[in-house]
């Protein structure tokens, strides 16, 4: 049986001072700490801090999405927010993903706040990223700008990084959201991985590639191995069939 949260979280009243982390943890208990204690916190098998809004005539586009890295079902309350979902999820850096992670509260010179980020990351080195969704159209608006002071500040404390970001780089959404229909595990065609690897020892264009075995089979899995990292390329430039790829088995290729 699944876990599920007893309501979603809120901010106490009345009891001013430094920040503090309010989230439930993998066992749907709620707890309170001082943002210096929360860096120990695994917030990626936390549970979420709130429930997102969904109903007819919602002005966003809540949804799913199925994080590869951690094989965890996450729910996302825009589309954007999904965009950045599925890229951190192709960062091979990144080995968990943690949506609505817990409330931060705090009071500063403009009185009392709290905040909801939106994603919580845990990298392969074990360092922390917390990651704030905005509509490019209020990145600039000072109370967005303020959250984004705050936020960073009790990241600072926590040793952890931050990040407001807005729309992603075009060029690199388009190749990601192409190769992230091949994100999922293979099947009948997961005998074909070793010899394309091997085919791909050295530099060489994905058409020619798929060339040396039935292309119609073949390319799915150069897309898979290219998502998980394990035919490298450039993601900076238009993918193609003419883009090259190579085994990341070529150390000290650039």
């Amino acid at each position: 049986m699944t876990t599920r949260r007893t309501r979603t979280l809120h901010p106490l009243t009345g009891h001013p001072g430094p920040a503090r982390v309010r989230y439930y943890d993998a066992s749907a208990t709620e707890r309170l700490v001082p943002a210096a204690d929360a860096a120990s916190v695994r917030f990626e098998d936390c549970l979420p801090a709130r429930d997102l809004p969904s109903y007819p005539g919602i002005r966003h586009t809540p949804g799913s999405y199925w994080v590869t890295c951690c094989d965890a079902v996450l729910d996302y309350e825009s589309y954007l927010e999904s965009k950045w979902m599925r890229l951190l999820d192709f960062d091979d850096q990144v080995k968990a993903l943690a949506a609505q992670p817990f409330v931060l509260e705090g009071t500063d010179m403009h009185g009392k706040w709290t905040h909801v980020p939106d994603l919580f990351v845990r990298r392969s080195d074990d360092t922390a990223l917390l990651v704030d969704v905005k509509n490019p159209q209020h990145l600039d608006k000072p109370r967005v700008r303020l959250q984004a002071q705050r936020t960073a500040a009790v990241c600072e404390l926590m040793g952890w990084d931050y990040e407001m970001v807005g729309e992603p780089d075009p060029q690199l959404w388009a190749t990601v959201e192409w190769l992230g229909g091949y994100r999922r595990p293979l099947n009948a065609t997961a005998g074909l991985v070793e010899p394309l690897l091997a085919l791909a020892a050295t530099p060489v264009t994905i058409a020619d590639l798929v060339s040396f075995h039935t292309p119609e089979l073949a390319r799915p899995v150069v897309y898979h191995l290219m998502w998980h990292h394990r035919l490298l390329f450039d993601p900076t430039r238009p993918l193609r069939d003419h883009t090259q790829v190579w085994s990341a088995r070529r150390e000290g290729t650039s």
